[in-house]
C-alpha cells in the first residue's frame, strides 16, 4: 500500500496514459523468452539450490552481462551488495523502504558481487532514481557466493524497486541467493495515471514482475554458467499480491513463493473498495466520542477492523485509508468523481463525490470488470506460504488473507498452501517501535516462512499445518524480533 504522500496528486494530464512499449518489449524479448522456456520447463524438482563452488573471481564476466529487454542497464562491481554498504555507495535509496521494518533489524554484510540497474522500455516517468525519471525500473544483485537460487520481488505499495531491500533483500543475498526486483511499472500517489483504461496500472505489475523474472533467469545464467536451480517469488502487500498472481497465472516460472500480507482484489469483492469507505465513515464518529461512537465502533469492527486495533486507528486515519481508498478508487473507477482526479481528501460523508460514500456494491459493472482484470482466483500452481498480522488495519486480515486461504481450498489447492495468522503483527514493522510491547515485527515470520519453503522445495519436509502464530506473552522486545517459529 502506499506511502504517507508528501503532497496532493496533480490534475490528470489529458491524452492516452500508455503507448506501445510493452509490445515493443514483447516482440524485443521473444528468442529470449523461448531459450527460457526448455529451462522452466523442467521439473521443480530439481536439485536444490547450493553453493557455487566453481565460481571464477570477483564480479566475473560483469561486461558480458546482458539483460534481455532492458532499454538501459549498468552493471557495477561492488564490495557489499546488502544495505550495510549501498546506502553509501548509492546503489540503493532509504526512501524506498522508509517505515518498512523495525529499527533494530540487523543487518547482514560480507556480499560482495554485481549489481545491474536499468529499465525495460515503457512511455511513464514517475521513478526519478538515479535521475533516469523512467519506470520499469529493475534491479539485479548477482553475489559471488552464490547458493544457485534466485528470488524475484515486486515493490510494496507504490514504491520503488529497492523497497524490499531491508526487509528481505539483505536476507536473500546474505543467504547466497541472487535477488531481483521491479518498480511494478509505475510508482508512487498518482500511478493511477498509468495506462487508458481502468485497470491497465495494476495490471502492468503482474506484467513487469513476469518479465524481470524471465530477464533475471538469463543473467543468472549469463553470470553463472548455469540456470537458477530455485526461483522463489516474495512480496509484501501489493508485492505480496504480485506473488499470489505469479503462482496463479505463471506457475511454471517459479518453484515456489512467500507472500507477506498480501492484497487482495476480487470483483465480488471483499477488496480495499468496499472495506475502506465504512472506515472513512466511521472512524471520525468513533473519534469524536459521545452519543454515536457505539454505534461506530461497531461499523468499524463490522468492516473487519479488529477490537482490541483500536490504538492504530488514528495513524492509519491519518496517512493511509484516506489516501489508499482515492488513488485505488481514482485507478480503477476514475468516474466516481468526475474530473476530479482522485477525490477530495479527508471529505466529510454527504459531499458531493465523497470516498467516503463510496460504495461498490453500487457502481456500475464496468467497475467489477476493471477489478476482475486483477483479480485472484486461489487456483495457485505451485507451493505458497503466506502469512499476515492479525492487527493489520491497512489490510484486515479478515478480509484479506483469511479469504485467501479460503479460496485456496475452494480451488482444491490447499495442499500447496501453508497459512499462518500472526497474533500482534500489523501491516508496517516500523510500528512496532511506536508501540513497543504491543505489537510483533513481521519481519522473522518471513524468515522462517522462506526457511521453510527452503525445506519444502529441497526435501519434501512439509511446513507446519496452518494455524495462529500466538504472541509469546513473556518475550522481550529482542526476542519478538529475532523469532517467529511457525510450529508455535
Amino acid at each position: 500500500m502506499p506511502t504517507p504522500p508528501t503532497e496532493a496528486p496533480t490534475p490528470r494530464r489529458a491524452g492516452p496514459r500508455r503507448g506501445t512499449a510493452r509490445r515493443r518489449w514483447l516482440r524485443g524479448a521473444a528468442l529470449a523468452a523461448a531459450v527460457l522456456t526448455a529451462w522452466t520447463a523442467a521439473p521443480s524438482a530439481a536439485a536444490p539450490p547450493g553453493p557455487d563452488t566453481g565460481r571464477p573471481g570477483h564480479c566475473a564476466r560483469q561486461d558480458t552481462l546482458r539483460v534481455p529487454g532492458a532499454a538501459r542497464q549498468q552493471a557495477d562491481c561492488l564490495e557489499e551488495l546488502t544495505t550495510a554498504g549501498t546506502v553509501a555507495s548509492g546503489h540503493t535509496d532509504p526512501a524506498d523502504w522508509a517505515g518498512l521494518t523495525p529499527e533494530g533489524l540487523a543487518t547482514p554484510s560480507g556480499v560482495p558481487g554485481i549489481q545491474i540497474d536499468g529499465y525495460f522500455p515503457d512511455t511513464s516517468t514517475g521513478n526519478t532514481n538515479h535521475g533516469w525519471n523512467h519506470d520499469s525500473q529493475f534491479v539485479i544483485r548477482l553475489p559471488d557466493r552464490w547458493n544457485g537460487g534466485l528470488v524475484v520481488a515486486g515493490s510494496p505499495g507504490v514504491r520503488e524497486q529497492y523497497a524490499n531491500d531491508r526487509a528481505f533483500g539483505d536476507w536473500a543475498l546474505d543467504r547466497g541467493y541472487a535477488f531481483a526486483a521491479t518498480d511494478k511499472g509505475n510508482t508512487s500517489a498518482a500511478f493511477h495515471r498509468d495506462g487508458r483504461a481502468p485497470g491497465d496500472a495494476v495490471a502492468e505489475w503482474n506484467t513487469r514482475f513476469t518479465q524481470l523474472t524471465r530477464a533475471a533467469r538469463l543473467v543468472v545464467a549469463q553470470r553463472y554458467l548455469r540456470p537458477p536451480s530455485r526461483t522463489v517469488a516474495m512480496g509484501m502487500s501489493n508485492g505480496g499480491y504480485l506473488v499470489r498472481w505469479q503462482l496463479e497465472n505463471r506457475p511454471w516460472l517459479y518453484d515456489g513463493g512467500v507472500d507477506w500480507e498480501g492484497a487482495l482484489w476480487r470483483a465480488e469483492g471483499p477488496n480495499l473498495l468496499t472495506f475502506l469507505p465504512p472506515a472513512l465513515r466511521a472512524y471520525p464518529r468513533y473519534a469524536a466520542g459521545g452519543a454515536g461512537a457505539e454505534d461506530a465502533h461497531r461499523t468499524m469492527t463490522g468492516a473487519g477492523y479488529p477490537a482490541g486495533s483500536e490504538f492504530l486507528w488514528p495513524y492509519h486515519h491519518r496517512y493511509y485509508w484516506d489516501l489508499t481508498q482515492r488513488i485505488y478508487r481514482e485507478e480503477l473507477d476514475p468516474g466516481f468523481d468526475g474530473a476530479t482526479e482522485a477525490g477530495t481528501p479527508f471529505c466529510a460523508p454527504g459531499t458531493p463525490a465523497c470516498d467516503a460514500d463510496y460504495a461498490y456494491e453500487e457502481r456500475p459493472g464496468e467497475v467489477r470488470d476493471a477489478v476482475a482484470r486483477i483479480a485472484l482466483t486461489g487456483r495457485i500452481g505451485k507451493p505458497l506460504i503466506s502469512f499476515h498480522g492479525t492487527l493489520d488495519v491497512l489490510l484486515p486480515i479478515s478480509r484479506t488473507s483469511d479469504t485467501y486461504a479460503r479460496m485456496v481450498r475452494k480451488e482444491g489447492r490447499g495442499a500447496l498452501h501453508r497459512y499462518y495468522r500472526v497474533e500482534g503483527g500489523t501491516h508496517v514493522d516500523s510500528l512496532v517501535d511506536a508501540f513497543p510491547g504491543r505489537l510483533r515485527p513481521l519481519v522473522p515470520c518471513h524468515r522462517s516462512a522462506a526457511a521453510a519453503l527452503e525445506r519444502w522445495l529441497n526435501d519434501g519436509r512439509r511446513p507446519p499445518s496452518s494455524r495462529t502464530l500466538k504472541l509469546p506473552a513473556e518475550a522481550t522486545p529482542a526476542e519478538r524480533l529475532a523469532r517467529c517459529p511457525l510450529d508455535g
